[in-house]
């Protein structure tokens, strides 16, 4: 307690308000709202499919926002970031030096600095806070974003296991990627919320506070998406859906590659007692797929053949998949944000057997404006890890000009390059609204370019059509299409069940 009862300048936690608190204190504050139809109950009924973030009040009392200095904070823990030799110069660290005091530089050293993506913790010495928990962010650059998204999560997940570890109550948390090293904020701040909101999920039993800690320019970008990873009602939750990026990690929120993932047989090949030694090879192969468990054989040799037309089955689907991982790769890479606000391509819900439905918008492609190799990057990108699983494809040529028809060259590219699995598992292709035109064209492109794909494209000449295969509530449709087929079939009417 301060002395002659002065006011502390500290701040303590259990005094601010919390997310779930604060929700009857915005009513007057613009809220994110999913697209609209006025009062058209079918578009009311596209948000219906969960949630990946679903309303938690429990979470969501744990949660604070809080704008100012975050060495401030009276908790069990803040967050530093620094550099890989602790001895960064940024506001943050700035502030929790100085309030700290010298003897916190003095630790730091005890600790022979750190490793990007890792946490350190130290004493809070004169801080209000007990321990100070010190860590790096990742210097970003486009060409290694998944490197920077994978060191980020690090950050924030080794904070929370940190504090976890410690039996540690509440924990300021501020922002990781500092101005200095290039992290767009907005990326960066998808990939905090998701990590500790993973986290509270499974192992925050023992965690009573997190507190963002922010600055007046970041307060703004935080408060925006706050409600996509902590909706505070079912509106809130169902307004925010439309909203949430497509790439939400996986279940700890860790971004995925699929690439990286490593496939092991679950009852490796074993060799019995009298096998010949002709089955080694056979055996062998049964191991696993991976890159370092094949035995690759002569290169030169394959490639040789590959010149004279001598390859086997096998070793073409091997060549094939090489070549696939190098467009995967380069798709992970680069930055596809461009064609990504287009969204011409996305992910809604799953049809009446249970398999994904990918949206593709056809009047959202300007193909004589757009970078058609970024486009195919970005079809990789996004399908990838979809075409692991049976998916169905829902094309809307609504209202389609000449601009947006996608030429048979480069759907015949994206043909030849796509791995196997995007065939095998595409199990239906409905197109929506098509014309004479559009049937033929299709038709010719099925029969004479590419095979194995003619009977599954179904076409749909109405909305309802597609309801009988898809039902309403598990497809993002735009509005334009919505209008459209309500002004030349008649406005859709769905059937009333008599059971719950």
């Amino acid at each position: 307690m301060d002395p002659l009862g002065a006011r502390s300048q500290f701040v303590d936690v259990q005094t601010l308000p919390t997310w779930q608190q604060q929700l009857g204190e915005e009513d007057g504050e613009e809220t994110p709202r999913g697209r609209s139809d006025s009062g058209d109950s079918l578009l009311d009924g596209q948000r219906a499919f969960p949630s990946p973030f679903p309303c938690r009040p429990d979470i969501n009392r744990k949660i604070i926002l809080f704008t100012g200095d975050i060495a401030l904070l009276n908790c069990t823990a803040i967050v530093n970031t620094s550099n890989e030799s602790l001895s960064d110069k940024n506001p943050v660290s700035d502030g929790v030096h100085q309030l700290a005091g010298p003897e916190l530089r003095d630790e730091l050293l005890k600790l022979k600095g750190c490793r990007t993506g890792e946490a350190k913790l130290t004493k809070g010495f004169s801080l209000a806070a007990r321990f100070i928990i010190h860590t790096v962010g990742p210097k970003y650059k486009t060409k290694y974003r998944t490197a920077a998204e994978s060191s980020l999560y690090s950050c924030y997940r080794n904070i929370m296991q940190l504090a976890a570890e410690q039996s540690m109550a509440s924990v300021g948390i501020c922002v990781v990627s500092t101005t200095k090293r290039g992290y767009p904020l907005e990326d960066a701040t998808h990939i905090a919320f998701r990590t500790v909101r993973r986290f509270l999920e499974s192992h925050g039993n023992s965690i009573d506070a997190v507190v963002f800690a922010v600055t007046d320019a970041e307060e703004s970008v935080y408060k925006k998406l706050l409600p996509l990873y902590y909706p505070r009602s079912a509106d809130e939750e169902k307004a925010c859906l439309p909203l949430i990026p497509a790439d939400i990690g996986n279940s700890e929120g860790e971004p995925v590659v699929p690439e990286r993932q490593i496939r092991i047989a679950e009852k490796p090949g074993t060799l019995e007692d009298d096998a010949e030694e002709e089955n080694l090879e056979s055996d062998l192969g049964r191991v696993g797929n991976h890159a370092f468990a094949r035995m690759e054989g002569d290169v030169d040799k394959q490639r040789k053949l590959i010149l004279q037309g001598q390859m086997s089955d096998a070793a073409v689907q091997k060549q094939h998949q090489r070549n696939y991982g190098r467009w995967l790769c380069r798709a992970r890479a680069e930055d596809l944000s461009d064609i990504a606000a287009l969204k011409a391509l996305y992910q809604t819900g799953l049809d009446m057997c249970g398999r994904t439905v990918m949206v593709v918008v056809g009047r959202n492609i300007p193909v004589t404006l757009i970078d058609l190799e970024k486009a195919l990057l970005y079809f990789i990108h996004v399908m990838d890890h979809i075409a692991v699983k049976e998916y169905v494809v829902v094309y809307f040529h609504t209202l389609t000009g000449e601009h947006n028809h996608l030429h048979a060259d480069f759907l015949k590219t994206l043909y030849d390059i796509v791995d196997a699995k995007f065939k095998k598992n595409l199990k239906a292709f409905y197109y929506v609204h098509p014309t004479f035109r559009s049937k033929v064209s299709t038709w010719f492109f099925t029969t004479f370019s590419v095979s194995g794909i003619k009977d599954k494209v179904c076409y749909l000449d109405n909305l309802h059509q597609l309801f009988t295969c898809i039902k309403p509530e598990q497809i993002d449709i735009p509005p334009f299409v919505l209008e459209y087929d309500a002004r030349v079939n008649g406005r859709y009417h769905p059937a009333h069940s008599s059971s719950l």
